[in-house]
């Protein structure tokens, strides 16, 4: 099991291109940025839509563009692959999204994975015309249709939200038939929607998710990847069951915070996978 990093690259902590020029020094093969394009002020959608949750974190309102924040990080490392965790698709354009993957994996010699979910915020999809009870529809619509524009020269594609004839997009991705598609989210359905259109499940850490991940790999025809978001970077004895469980990847959140912040704590994540490591098999 691999280990990366998370980051809500803000405009007043270590910015996006520092970030990953450290991350890629210090050894870790991977750096994925959240997103949101704001936060209504109105916050009557709860954190994470879970009643009783604790007041949202500043950093959530304050948020580079997550491809915006990958073109820098892309542009300064060799190796590091960079992405989404996880983009809001339901609330853009998937036209220009498709273009907007395309035109960063290409740039960088195939090193973007596209992590991409529904998005819990009501409030927020409201202020892009989006109806929230129609979010995994249009989720699973927009990727479809993206992965028609990134593998057909002519693409045509007609749903119920997006529809167009023949249109040519290049560059296509470096990567074929495109980059990963990760597949955020642990409710009820994710597993379906995982199966149908992506290459990997990006759940959040939190319990039943290695049961889930033996159903995953049950049903499941290909090989699909396993990363999990957000897991404890100071629990070894969680980190050794999601190994065992077959996890490919676990991804720590870096606090926003100036470069002596994330230092510290890269300090204690590659502490964590080292004496996991060190464990006998």
């Amino acid at each position: 099991m691999d280990a990366g990093v998370a980051y809500f690259p803000t405009h007043d902590a270590l910015g996006p291109a520092a970030l990953a020029r450290l991350v890629e020094e210090r050894g870790h093969r991977w750096l994925m940025w959240a997103e949101h394009t704001h936060i209504p002020a109105s916050r009557e959608t709860p954190w994470g839509d879970i009643a009783g949750a604790p007041p949202l974190p500043r950093k959530y309102a304050r948020t580079y563009d997550p491809f915006v924040a990958s073109a820098y990080a892309l542009s300064v490392t060799s190796a590091l692959r960079v992405g989404t965790g996880v983009a809001l698709v339901a609330q853009r354009d998937p036209i220009t999204t498709a273009k907007e993957v395309a035109s960063l994996d290409h740039l960088s010699g195939g090193r973007f994975d596209f992590g991409v979910g529904a998005g819990w915020n009501r409030e927020e999809m409201a202020d892009h015309g989006i109806d929230p009870r129609t979010r995994m529809r249009r989720l699973r619509e927009y990727v479809l249709a993206m992965k028609a524009i990134w593998t057909q020269h002519e693409a045509s594609f007609h749903g119920e939200f997006v529809s167009f004839d023949r249109i040519w997009s290049d560059p296509k991705p470096m990567q074929r038939p495109h980059p990963p598609i990760l597949v955020g989210g642990a409710g009820p359905t994710v597993l379906h929607r995982v199966l149908e259109y992506g290459d990997g499940w990006m759940p959040n850490h939190g319990p039943g998710i290695i049961e889930r991940i033996v159903e995953l790999r049950e049903r499941a025809d290909r090989p699909i990847e396993v990363v999990v978001m957000g897991a404890p970077s100071g629990d070894v004895d969680v980190l050794s069951a999601y190994e065992n469980a077959g996890v490919d990847r676990v991804l720590f959140w870096i606090p926003s915070g100036r470069r002596s912040v994330v230092e510290r704590k890269l300090d204690h994540i590659e502490a964590t996978m080292a004496e996991l490591h060190d464990r006998p098999a």
